[in-house]
């Protein structure tokens, strides 16, 4: 037998019954009834139901490239959001008050933290559903004006977005020669397009609204005989922080557009990013410079996939991005970039609306928090 030093160890994956030991140990809830891993992606989600009945999501947050998880800012807007009649998946306290235990585990220490459990699905391509989460967006920005907790670590802009993804881009073993030069000149592309958008709007920036990541719910306050409302509840804070709008909204279009330049937007994908814009403006006007920001931020939220997915080579592998897919990217992006600004691609017909390629559609989970 040969014993590894655990400082190689790039990340374990506890058990359940690991997890329901921790939150037991760290939590004033009481005895937990049933615990499972929900999923393995940036970091470790579990459901737990307590003899209580209570039910609640634990997630163990995993090292990221970009640093330290950035809790103290999620939690103390997650509470601030909630106390404005926000609908989201609050954290729950631990026993000394703060919302994380640390985990010691082989790779080092890594956060716990606890959350509501948020009943319900994602709005998937119900129209009135999507209209709701683009509206309850809206209201999440609003609400979050008056925030004056903690400084959020992260700021998502280019620096964050941009730089840092390209520079951990760049060090991946499947990034050649000629990759590197095309994904150099993309970002300089893309600085000069940013550079001629002065002056856009900044909000508290959930990071990660694709669709996936809120559930949907009948209002409490339909009139009896009215057409039902619907409200969207926003989970999944972790890549949460003050930034751009145009990146905020662009991250829905994002997954919506088709992955190949020689397929078209439907209409009904088109229709379904009206409807999530329609929802918002509802609540928020977006000014045409940020309206104009959204298509270049496509491609920066590409960059910010791609940082990602190379910093998680340790856990992930090479192939989560092999050569052959980053090849594909460059032209992708650049198609993304020239899309006309978001309120005319609503408009068009699909036929000329996207010739552009997107991301895939994030899976949706029984759950909070990824």
């Amino acid at each position: 037998m040969i014993a590894l030093d655990p400082h190689f160890i790039a990340q374990t994956t506890p058990t359940g019954e690991a997890i329901a030991r921790a939150v037991e140990a760290g939590w004033p809830l009481g005895p937990v009834a049933h615990c499972v891993l929900l999923r393995r992606g940036f970091n470790q989600v579990y459901e737990l139901r307590f003899a209580s009945g209570l039910h609640a999501i634990a997630r163990l947050s995993a090292e990221r490239p970009r640093g330290d998880p950035n809790i103290a800012y999620e939690t103390a807007l997650l509470t601030h959001l909630r106390a404005h009649c926000i609908p989201v998946a609050a954290p729950l306290p631990a026993a000394d008050g703060s919302f994380s235990v640390v985990l010691a585990l082989p790779e080092g220490a890594r956060a716990l933290l606890l959350f509501d459990f948020l009943p319900g699905d994602p709005p998937g391509e119900s129209l009135v559903d999507i209209e709701a989460t683009g509206r309850g967006l809206a209201q999440l920005h609003g609400a979050a004006q008056s925030y004056a907790g903690p400084e959020s670590h992260y700021t998502l802009d280019l620096p964050l977005l941009l730089e840092a993804s390209l520079q951990r881009m760049l060090t991946a073993p499947t990034v050649d020669a000629a990759l590197e030069r095309e994904f150099t000149a993309l970002a300089e592309n893309l600085r000069s397009r940013f550079a001629a958008l002065p002056n856009l709007t900044r909000v508290h920036c959930h990071g990660d609204c694709h669709g996936s990541n809120n559930f949907m719910a009948d209002s409490h306050d339909n009139p009896e005989g009215a057409e039902r409302s619907r409200v969207a509840a926003f989970f999944d804070f972790d890549d949460a922080g003050p930034g751009l709008l145009a990146y905020e909204l662009s991250v829905y279009l994002w997954v919506l557009l088709p992955r190949s330049l020689e397929t078209p937007a439907t209409a009904a994908v088109m229709e379904r990013w009206h409807r999530y814009l329609a929802g918002y403006t509802g609540v928020r006007a977006i000014h045409a410079a940020d309206l104009a920001a959204i298509a270049p931020c496509l491609a920066l939220r590409q960059f910010w996939v791609m940082g990602e997915y190379a910093g998680r080579i340790p856990v992930w592998g090479t192939q989560a991005m092999p050569t052959h897919w980053l090849r594909k990217q460059p032209a992708l992006m650049r198609a993304w970039m020239d899309l006309p600004p978001a309120d005319q691609l609503a408009a068009q017909e699909p036929a000329k609306a996207a010739t552009a390629p997107a991301s895939s559609t994030a899976s949706s989970t029984a759950a909070a928090t990824a």
